[in-house]
């Protein structure tokens, strides 16, 4: 799984192969073909693994909510400067071309993802606010979307202005539709 995330870091996803993998991992085509049917099953193998503990909602109790939420899009942040974000790029390009990746990359990694994000939005806001499930399902995507907008649409890097203006605003809806009393 290192060998597909180094190859697709230096060759891009088109020049990613079955063969190239095999030989930068020591071992033949076929074994290979054992465990993974496509060089997409291999990325989103290596996504899903390298994703969980980078993209992990951690919570330092000394901290406010909002240095919290600000932490934690820091990571998001830095995961997509990482190789792991990287196969996350290629396979979102990829999915726009091939229904199958779509599929497979939504049911998936970012199905479960999205899961992770709402349950540590949830858990964090839970310290002053109780926000009902629709609402807490916008907050994730307004929380994310930005980010994913900056890096995948324009291809640039996460700021630290972004992070805290994101991370302030987000918290600031949170507690104007909360439905308890801060």
């Amino acid at each position: 799984m290192h060998a597909a995330d180094d190859l697709l870091v230096e060759r891009g996803f088109t020049g990613l192969t079955i063969e190239g993998i095999a030989q930068r991992a020591g071992v033949a085509k076929q074994t290979i073909y054992r465990w993974w049917n496509s060089k997409v099953d291999i990325l989103l193998d290596t996504l899903i693994d390298d994703a969980r503990e980078a993209l992990e909602w951690r919570t330092d109790e000394s901290a406010s909510a909002e240095e919290n939420l600000a932490s934690h899009l820091r990571r998001v942040a830095d995961f997509f400067e990482e190789p792991a974000g990287q196969v996350l790029q290629a396979l979102l390009g990829q999915a726009q071309l091939e229904s199958d990746t779509a599929v497979s990359l939504r049911e998936g990694f970012l199905k479960e993802q999205r899961e992770r994000d709402v349950t540590g939005l949830r858990e964090l806001l839970a310290h002053e606010l109780v926000v009902d499930e629709r609402t807490l399902d916008h907050l994730v995507d307004l929380l994310l979307g930005p980010l994913y907008y900056r890096v995948l649409v324009f291809g640039a890097a996460i700021d630290q202005e972004l992070v805290d203006t994101t991370a302030r605003l987000v918290l600031t809806l949170a507690r104007e539709s909360s439905s308890a009393s801060p």
